[in-house]
C-alpha cells in the first residue's frame, strides 16, 4: 500500500473571484550557478462548483517542519490582492506585515501581438511570471534557441490592450 505524504486545504472563492497559490521555493544553487536563489511553484489544484462560488483545494507535496511559504494571488473584478502566508503543521498564517512591492507596466498602443522575452534556466524555471486574470492561469512561453548567446530563451505572446499580471520574485 502507497502513503501519500502531503498537506491540503480549501478556500472557496465567491463568483468571479479566482485564488492562485504559489509555493515560494528555495533552490539548489550548488548545482547550477546561474539560477535564481528562489523560485515559484504553482499548488496543484481540484476545483469543485458551489452555489456561492467555487471551493478550490490546494496540494502542498512535500511540508516542512519550519513551514512552507506560500504567495496568494486573488483576481477579480480587475485587479488582484497578493497576500503572503505560511503552512506551518495544520494551519495557514497570513503575513500581517505589508510585503513591499514594485509595480512597473508595459502598455503597447499597436494592435500587433507582442512578445516578452526572457532567460530560461537550465531546469525551465524563469525568474518571471506572467499570468492571464481572466482565468489565473500562466502564460506559457514558447521556447527557442538563441545561437547568438548560446541560450534557450523564452517568448510569451500576450495579447494587445489586454491586462496581465507579471511579477518577478526577488528575496534577500
Amino acid at each position: 500500500m502507497e502513503y501519500i505524504q502531503g498537506k491540503h486545504f480549501s478556500i472557496t472563492d465567491p463568483k468571479n473571484t479566482n485564488t492562485v497559490i504559489y509555493e515560494i521555493v528555495k533552490n539548489d544553487q550548488t548545482k547550477v550557478r546561474d539560477i535564481p536563489k528562489y523560485s515559484m511553484e504553482r499548488l496543484d489544484t481540484i476545483e469543485e462548483l458551489r452555489n456561492e462560488g467555487t471551493k478550490r483545494t490546494y496540494f502542498v507535496d512535500i511540508p516542512k517542519k519550519s513551514g512552507n511559504q506560500l504567495l496568494f494571488l486573488t483576481f477579480g473584478d480587475g485587479k488582484v490582492t497578493v497576500n503572503q502566508g505560511v503552512l506551518k503543521d495544520d494551519e495557514i498564517k497570513f503575513i500581517r506585515k505589508p510585503v513591499p512591492m514594485k509595480f512597473d507596466t508595459i502598455y503597447k498602443e499597436s494592435a500587433n501581438e507582442y512578445y516578452q522575452e526572457y532567460n530560461y534556466t537550465p531546469n525551465q524555471k524563469r525568474q518571471i511570471s506572467i499570468v492571464d486574470p481572466d482565468n489565473g492561469e500562466e502564460v506559457k512561453p514558447i521556447l527557442y534557441y538563441d545561437n547568438k548567446t548560446n541560450e534557450v530563451k523564452g517568448k510569451c505572446k500576450l495579447k494587445p490592450n489586454k491586462t496581465y499580471l507579471a511579477f518577478q520574485l526577488r528575496l534577500s
